[in-house]
This record gives C-alpha cells, structure tokens and sequence, in this order.
C-alpha cells in the first residue's frame, strides 16, 4: 500500500511539473538561429577593375569602398531607382556598407530595400540640382564646396550627371580620373572639341604631366590615343573608362554634347 502511495504521488507531481517545464522551454531551449543573409557575388566587372560601393544609389554617390570580382556581400534587397536597379549590401573585408549596381551582383535578392533610403532618390528626380560637390565625390577635402554650392539632398546628388562641368578656381573644366593602378580618383584638367552634334574629343591633362584624348562618336566613348585596351560602362548619363590596366576616367553626356 505504501509503493502505491509513493508512485501515485510521483506521478501527481509529474503531471503538475510538466505545464510548468512547458511554459519555461522557451527560456531554456535557445531560440532558432536568424535566417541565413543572402549572399551575393560580385562578377562582370572588366579585367582588374573594381566595384564601386556608393553611399547612395546613384553613380555619383560618394564612394564607400571597391570591391574585386568574386568578392562575397550581403545583399539587403534590390530597389529600381528611375529605371535602374541598384542592392543594398554589407561587405566584411573591406568593412562597408553601400549600394551597388544590381548587374554586377549574381544571385540578386528578390527582395526589395523598405524605408526612405532608395525612394528618395526616385520621389525627388524632378529637383533641379544646384552646383555639385566635388570634393566628396572624389574623395578630396583639399577644395572644401562653399555653402550655397552644397547640394540639398541625396535626390539632387543623384541627379547631378553633370558634375564634371565644375569649373575649378581657375576656370577650367574638370573631370575625375585616376592614372595608376590602386589610385584614387582625383580631378583632372580637361577640354573638349566637339565635331558636329555627336562627336567630340576630350582631352585630359594628368596632374602630374602628360595627357589623354580620348574620342566620342554618336555621343559614346569610341576610342583613344593610348592604343591600350579601351573599355566603357554606363551608369545614368555617365560614362566610366577604362584604358589599359590603370587608366580610368569618368565623363558625363553633358561634357562631351554641352547643354
């Protein structure tokens, strides 16, 4: 009689033990992991050249950081911003984090960036720009922008295709362009002949001598005097360079048409 006593008291006890362990699991059990980031790998980019991580979704947001094809980033979701679809990714080494065109991203995440930060840009593309801040888009605080030549906002930044029309202290045009391998982009003196409606010649003065002439035809980068391999990407209304192994240059439609 006594056993029976003592296994009926066990089992009262088990019985009111077990809603209690119920309610206390998830305490004890740690929670699921976060679901797995989506992982993207930067491809398609011209031999030796890098990738761009900009502030903003625009290809004259400031630079961030560059990125060698096969590296690996996060993509936080991929917006389409007046036509164009640019990512939001974070990158580990370098540290960083940025927008990045979406054809340069391969798998791309189906998923869209929420908030603000993309829509500003579209919502505002009707703002008219004031003069561009060159310095952040290259990089130099060497030439600091006034305050009434500051631009407003990211929108107007984005909308300024034609920031290398900028006219240094000494009244000539500059354009961003870099020499050697690893160089950072840097203004650089140029000027243009332009031959008819569609062609024309921009010729870019290193700032440590020597120069470039690089030819537009039906308003496209065509050629150069290099005789080096001559490449090109749009991004918007501008046209990124490439001669060689080195040589990059960045000229808007506004410079090589005008107005």
């Amino acid at each position: 009689m006594m056993r029976r006593t003592v296994t009926l008291r066990k089992s009262l006890q088990a019985l009111i033990a077990a809603p209690l362990l119920m309610a206390a699991w998830p305490a004890v059990v740690p929670a699921h992991a976060e679901e797995a980031p989506f992982i993207s790998v930067v491809t398609g980019l011209a031999p030796d050249d890098l990738l761009n991580i900009r502030a903003k979704p625009s290809a004259i947001g400031k630079t961030e950081a560059r990125l060698a094809a096969g590296a690996s980033v996060r993509n936080l979701g991929c917006n389409d911003i007046d036509g164009h679809p640019w990512c939001k990714i974070e990158s580990d080494n370098p540290k960083a984090s940025g927008w990045a065109p979406a054809r340069y991203l391969v798998p791309l995440n189906p998923a869209t960036v929420p908030g603000q930060a993309a829509d500003a840009v579209a919502a505002e593309a009707g703002a008219t720009p004031d003069a561009p801040d060159l310095t952040a888009r290259l990089g130099s605080a060497s030439q600091p922008a006034s305050p009434e030549t500051m631009p407003k906002s990211a929108a107007e930044i984005a909308m300024q295709d034609a920031y290398g029309l900028a006219l240094a202290a000494n009244g000539t045009l500059q354009i961003p362009c870099a020499r050697y391998v690893g160089q950072p982009m840097a203004p650089c003196a140029a000027s243009v002949t332009r031959k008819g409606t569609d062609k024309a010649d921009v010729t870019v003065t290193w700032p440590d001598g020597g120069s470039r002439v690089i030819s537009f035809a039906a308003g496209l980068p065509a050629s150069s005097d290099a005789g080096s391999n001559f490449r090109f990407t749009r991004e918007g209304n501008l046209n990124m360079i490439r001669i060689g192994v080195a040589e990059r240059f960045e000229i808007t439609d506004t410079v090589v048409l005008g107005d």
